[in-house]
């Protein structure tokens, strides 16, 4: 008595079954590329230019943290520049009081040395001033830049919405289409099936044999081994490429199932 098979569980396929649920999973998934190619390098496009307003982005952050942290050095070099300008007063009304020369002479070193603080703190007043002006041409640099780029974003975010709006149904519906048809292959197969596509750069994992060759790689396949192909008894792989090979003639019989 046959073992009755449980709800949901699929039902042994012949070779040939297989190898036209295998075609046909092929055709679905090539149509699924076709969808998906017509975005083409948009996705990445968009990523990149998000990215790239990222990084801009930083960097105006970057100059913006610099030029108040010069700002803050200009306020204290201005701060010493005042505290230098009292000692000098200071020393300046002491050395009218003085006793001696001695006195005299130091309090002129004092004032000596606070005179070249001052000329000091003006020199790296005109240097922070500098960066900053650097800075902020820069700054105007990169928000220009940043509106540009954020401008591209804008028209290539769209043009991506508009092309994912027009092709989301047909894509979803072959998808559903990829879900079914993959269920009634067994995993031993379907792992194959995967490894192989992933490994070919079109995505071809099953492929008819056309003019003697290999849909695949084009390598001539031998008389004998097209006729094991044709008879669809068993799954014959390209010697070559590793491609499952079927019968032409599938091309015809299953062009409008999919």
């Amino acid at each position: 008595m046959a073992k009755e098979k449980k709800q949901g569980e699929a039902t042994e396929l012949t070779v040939e079954e297989k190898l036209i649920a295998l075609y046909k999973l092929q055709t679905v998934d090539s149509e699924i590329d076709k969808i998906r190619l017509l975005r083409g390098e948009l996705p990445l496009e968009v990523q990149d230019l998000e990215d790239e307003v990222a990084g801009l982005e930083t960097r105006l952050q970057k100059y913006q943290d610099e030029i108040k942290a010069q700002e803050d050095n200009i306020k204290k070099k201005k701060n010493e520049i005042k505290d230098a300008q009292s000692l000098i007063k200071k020393y300046t009304e002491q050395q009218n009081n003085v006793r001696n020369n001695r006195e005299f002479d130091s309090l002129s070193k004092e004032i000596e040395y606070q005179t070249l603080e001052i000329e000091l703190c003006e020199k790296r007043i005109k240097e922070y001033t500098d960066e900053i002006e650097k800075k902020k041409e820069a700054i105007g640099t990169f928000t220009q830049e940043i509106d540009e780029r954020k401008i591209d974003l804008q028209s290539k975010q769209k043009e991506l919405e508009n092309i994912t709006a027009e092709t989301s149904k047909d894509e979803e519906a072959m998808i559903a289409k990829h879900e079914e048809i993959e269920k009634m292959i067994e995993d031993r197969l379907r792992n194959a099936y995967k490894k192989i596509r992933g490994n070919a750069l079109n995505g071809l994992a099953v492929v008819p044999v056309e003019r003697d060759a290999c849909g695949g790689c084009f390598n001539k396949i031998p008389p004998q081994r097209q006729l094991d192909v044709r008879s669809r008894k068993k799954i014959i792989v390209c010697e070559y490429c590793g491609r499952i090979l079927v019968d032409p003639e599938m091309q015809d019989e299953f062009k409008d199932e999919i």
